[in-house]
Protein backbone atom coordinates (compact mmCIF):
# COMPACT_ATOMS: atom_id res chain seq x y z
CA UNK A 1 0.00 0.00 0.00
CA UNK A 2 2.76 2.59 0.99
CA UNK A 3 5.25 1.61 -2.05
CA UNK A 4 1.78 2.44 -4.65
CA UNK A 5 1.53 5.96 -2.86
CA UNK A 6 4.96 6.64 -3.86
CA UNK A 7 4.44 5.15 -7.20
CA UNK A 8 1.60 7.53 -7.29
CA UNK A 9 3.84 10.57 -6.07
CA UNK A 10 6.12 9.92 -8.26
CA UNK A 11 3.67 9.30 -11.49
CA UNK A 12 2.70 13.12 -10.38
CA UNK A 13 5.76 14.50 -10.56
CA UNK A 14 6.56 13.13 -13.73
CA UNK A 15 3.57 15.06 -15.07
CA UNK A 16 3.90 18.21 -13.58
CA UNK A 17 6.18 20.99 -14.26
CA UNK A 18 8.06 22.31 -10.91
CA UNK A 19 11.52 24.46 -10.49
CA UNK A 20 12.24 23.49 -7.40
CA UNK A 21 10.90 20.33 -4.47
CA UNK A 22 12.18 20.24 -0.71
CA UNK A 23 12.89 16.60 0.38
CA UNK A 24 13.31 15.88 3.97
CA UNK A 25 16.28 13.52 4.45
CA UNK A 26 13.91 10.89 7.18
CA UNK A 27 10.97 11.13 5.48
CA UNK A 28 8.81 7.77 6.34
CA UNK A 29 8.76 5.06 3.77
CA UNK A 30 11.23 6.60 1.47
CA UNK A 31 13.85 8.85 2.73
CA UNK A 32 14.87 11.93 0.65
CA UNK A 33 17.83 10.30 -0.32
CA UNK A 34 16.02 7.30 -2.15
CA UNK A 35 13.28 9.56 -3.17
CA UNK A 36 16.03 12.52 -4.59
CA UNK A 37 17.30 9.51 -7.04
CA UNK A 38 14.31 8.49 -7.57
CA UNK A 39 13.16 11.93 -9.40
CA UNK A 40 16.85 12.49 -10.59
CA UNK A 41 15.54 9.18 -12.87
CA UNK A 42 13.13 11.26 -15.13
CA UNK A 43 14.30 14.73 -14.24
CA UNK A 44 17.75 15.71 -14.02
CA UNK A 45 17.15 19.47 -14.32
CA UNK A 46 14.96 20.08 -10.82
CA UNK A 47 16.51 21.67 -8.23
CA UNK A 48 16.09 19.59 -5.09
CA UNK A 49 16.57 21.25 -1.35
CA UNK A 50 17.33 18.75 1.11
CA UNK A 51 16.21 19.38 4.44
CA UNK A 52 17.58 17.41 7.74
CA UNK A 53 16.81 18.12 11.37
CA UNK A 54 20.72 16.11 12.08
CA UNK A 55 22.82 18.98 10.28
CA UNK A 56 26.55 16.98 9.81
CA UNK A 57 28.55 17.89 7.24
CA UNK A 58 28.14 14.01 6.07
CA UNK A 59 24.52 14.80 5.45
CA UNK A 60 25.04 17.97 2.96
CA UNK A 61 27.71 15.42 1.58
CA UNK A 62 25.23 12.67 0.93
CA UNK A 63 22.60 14.60 -0.02
CA UNK A 64 24.49 16.33 -2.95
CA UNK A 65 25.99 13.01 -3.90
CA UNK A 66 22.75 11.39 -4.20
CA UNK A 67 21.59 14.29 -7.03
CA UNK A 68 19.97 17.05 -4.53
CA UNK A 69 21.03 20.38 -5.31
CA UNK A 70 21.75 22.22 -2.42
CA UNK A 71 21.16 21.33 1.16
CA UNK A 72 19.34 23.23 4.37
CA UNK A 73 19.89 22.20 7.72
CA UNK A 74 16.68 22.72 10.20
CA UNK A 75 15.39 24.67 12.07
CA UNK A 76 15.02 26.10 8.38
CA UNK A 77 16.26 30.05 8.70
CA UNK A 78 14.11 31.99 5.97
CA UNK A 79 17.07 34.44 4.77
CA UNK A 80 19.01 31.24 4.11
CA UNK A 81 16.15 29.69 2.29
CA UNK A 82 15.39 32.56 0.54
CA UNK A 83 19.42 33.06 -0.88
CA UNK A 84 19.56 29.27 -1.55
CA UNK A 85 16.11 29.99 -4.07
CA UNK A 86 17.84 33.36 -5.29
CA UNK A 87 21.15 31.12 -5.87
CA UNK A 88 19.13 29.46 -8.16
CA UNK A 89 16.18 31.48 -10.13
CA UNK A 90 18.30 34.76 -10.17
CA UNK A 91 19.65 34.17 -13.67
Amino acid sequence: MQNEIIDKELKLLKKINLDLVMTDINMPIMDGYEATRKICQFNKELIILAQTANGLSEDREKAIASGCTDYIAKPIKIDLLKSLIQKYFNN
